[in-house]
């Protein structure tokens, strides 16, 4: 379906055919249509499928209108991590080009600038605020900020937020909401917790369900079955030939990550660690290394695996299987984009066989199993059994930039018409 179909005003639809956007994806033609008529929304549907224009381009339609307060706040989106924040912004202030519609994006920072002018959009009404949990609640823990006439409440990437451990900022937030309102809610997997925090926050939703796609073709998979302390050695001559660039080693818990990259850190390898630990200006500095080249290889949670949009990432390694299939595809779904190749590598302890083969059903192929280099001794044979310790977390699975041009004194904008 093309955009042109769907009941987009036409300064929408400027904007769309200047950033030459003409087919729908799939999650875009089904969840439209329903944000238009002003339901709420329930959308599974995985990193890369075109997610944020499917709420973006109908809420943005709708406030277009003109039928909102003008010195209102009147769509909230919430967003895990400050990187997705800002991309959420960036594809805002595209889609808004030709609008008259003003946006702020509120996220954490040791900046005191950033503060006052987040708090100067959040003060004046900003039309759209995008924002991550734990920023949104300071600023609304000062006193200034009313959302009572908040007509729209978007929460992307739900189950990341959820396991961040943002379920009590998000119910908080949901207090100073009015209870009239449409509230949208994307994630790429529906555990129980989402399906909770679904029936306290959505009336009557809509679902939108899509499959979470397998892995790409371009992407060369491959698994090491060994012992835990072989590990760090396999990691050792992987990169005893040939320094490593642009690798992401994904690991379980904050505490392996810290662990791995010490020790990687002592074979002299160019390392940093991602996790929620570190402050917002630690960790856009370690990305911004990372993206630069400073930085050969990132170690991190899962709070890297969505949301991160990094192009050329020449290999990932999963330290450890991961806990469901749907993590195992988007962790290694950070390399091969862009049409470029890539590699997957995962290491497969003795504990883990069986959850790994539960991951090889899941995407339907046997992955090659790399003998581990002679040195570093016998490796345990590849013996999956099934359910016990090992079963792996199969969670359901369905079928898938602020723009500050043209503002007035409010901080409102002035529309902006197409020259063609």
């Amino acid at each position: 379906m093309k955009f042109t179909e769907l009941a987009l005003n036409d300064d929408v639809l400027d904007a769309l055919d200047a950033m030459h956007f003409e087919e729908c994806t799939p999650i875009q033609e089904q969840s439209i249509p329903v944000i238009l008529e002003g339901r709420d929304l329930i959308a599974v549907a995985q990193t890369g499928t075109g997610k944020t224009a499917s709420y973006l381009l109908p809420i943005l339609d709708k406030l277009s209108e003109g039928n909102h307060p003008e010195d209102a706040i009147n769509c909230i989106i919430m967003a895990p991590t400050r990187e997705l924040a800002q991309q959420i912004d960036q594809q805002m202030e595209g889609f808004s080009y030709f609008l008259p519609v003003s946006s702020v994006a509120v996220y954490g920072g040791n900046d005191g600038i950033l503060f006052e002018q987040q708090k100067r959009g959040l003060t004046l009404g900003a039309d759209v605020v995008i924002a991550t949990p734990g920023r949104l609640i300071a600023h609304l823990s000062l006193g200034y900020v009313d959302l009572s006439r908040v007509s729209y409440f978007i929460l992307d990437e739900a189950d990341r937020m959820l396991d961040m451990g943002f379920y009590d900022d998000i119910m908080q937030i949901v207090k100073f909401l009015p209870k009239e309102r449409q509230t949208i809610m994307f994630s790429a997997t529906m555990p129980a917790k989402i399906q909770q925090l679904a029936h306290n926050i959505l009336n009557n939703p809509a679902e939108v369900k899509l499959a979470v796609s397998k892995p790409a073709d371009k992407i060369i998979q491959g698994a090491y079955v060994c012992y835990e302390n072989q590990k760090l050695g396999i990691i050792r001559s992987l990169f005893s030939e040939q320094t490593p660039e642009r690798v992401i080693i994904f690991a379980s818990s904050k505490l392996k990550v810290k662990e791995v990259t010490k020790a990687l850190q002592q074979m002299k390898l160019n390392v940093a660690e991602m996790h929620s630990d570190l402050e917002q200006a630690q960790r856009e500095d370690v990305m911004y290394g990372f993206k630069a080249g400073r930085i050969n290889i990132l170690v991190a949670t899962d709070i890297l695996s969505r949301g991160i949009d990094i192009d050329d990432i020449r290999l990932v390694i999963n330290y450890d299987v991961p806990r469901d299939c749907e993590d195992y595809v988007h962790r290694i779904g950070r390399t091969a984009r862009a049409n470029n190749d890539g590699v997957a590598l995962t290491f497969v302890g003795e504990r883990d066989q069986s959850r790994f083969k539960a991951i090889e059903e899941f995407i339907e192929k046997e992955v090659y199993k790399i003998p581990v280099p002679a040195e570093l001794g016998e490796a345990p044979a590849y013996r999956p059994k099934r359910g016990g310790d090992n079963h792996v977390e199969r969670k359901p699975h369905y079928n898938k930039g602020r723009n500050n041009r043209g503002r007035n004194n409010r901080g409102r904008q002035q529309p902006r018409r197409s020259s063609r």
